[in-house]
């Protein structure tokens, strides 16, 4: 009576035989490169003991912030309206709902690529009555070439293991079987925050003269990458 054949390995399965034998590896690269925008935050606030008072100033400064943004031109590629409040201050004292002041805020944010200007531009909008900066966050664009490069190292790095493990086995690689994007090439968050700075100021002295320009440095980004990669070797020498 002779004994059933072991049945075939599937093509699919993620182990080999020993006349086709596997090596699974994983490839990183954590490579860094200059930023290539930089975002910051605006806040305008305004307080009024009447709504429209509060209102009128709020629009005013507003209109203000937006007018020094738009003056760099295309050193700014975005700028967006965040949020909008109007909120009364009730006197703490006494009965009934009587209100105190109003308090009113809008947050501007605006991305910039030119960081020559952004020095200046901070320290403009700083110099404004009751506006807060906040930043700057330095950032890669989505689309950035680093991303791209960061992944290519991954690969190389994975064929790099792949071949060593082999090769102390006294094999060599034969042939790719699978390569993975398991999505971790950019493990830090998009709007990688550095240590930030925030200005206010409650109004510019009159006839004060304008306030020199911020000398910022900006912070090198790191970019991750990952990838697994399968490979057949030669039979190795034991």
């Amino acid at each position: 009576m002779t004994a059933d054949a072991p049945a075939p390995v599937p093509a699919s399965a993620p182990y080999g035989t020993p006349e086709i034998p596997r090596v699974a590896v994983r490839g990183e690269a954590r490579l860094e490169f200059d930023p290539e925008i930089a975002r910051i935050g605006v806040t305008v606030s305004a307080r009024g003991t009447d709504r429209r008072t509060a209102l009128d100033d709020l629009t005013r400064r507003n209109n203000e912030v937006l007018t020094l943004i738009k003056s760099y031109g295309d050193s700014v590629e975005k700028l967006e309206t965040g949020s909008f409040s109007i909120n009364p201050e009730l006197t703490r004292h006494g009965r009934g709902e009587r209100v105190r002041a109003y308090h009113g805020r809008v947050n501007i944010n605006a991305e910039l690529a030119d960081f020559t200007a952004l020095g200046e531009l901070t320290t403009r909008l700083a110099d404004l009555d009751l506006t807060t900066v906040d930043g700057p966050w330095w950032a890669l664009r989505p689309d950035s070439p680093a991303h791209g490069e960061a992944r290519r190292q991954a690969v190389r790095e994975a064929v790099q293991r792949a071949r060593e493990y082999a090769g102390a086995l006294g094999a060599d690689l034969a042939a790719l079987v699978e390569l993975a994007d398991i999505g971790a090439e950019n493990a830090v968050p998009f709007a990688t925050r550095a240590p930030a700075y925030a200005l206010s100021y409650g109004g510019a002295p009159q006839a004060a003269a304008a306030a020199p320009a911020l000398d910022l440095e900006p912070q090198r980004q790191t970019v991750y990458a990952q990838v697994n990669a399968r490979f057949t070797m030669t039979p190795p020498v034991l």
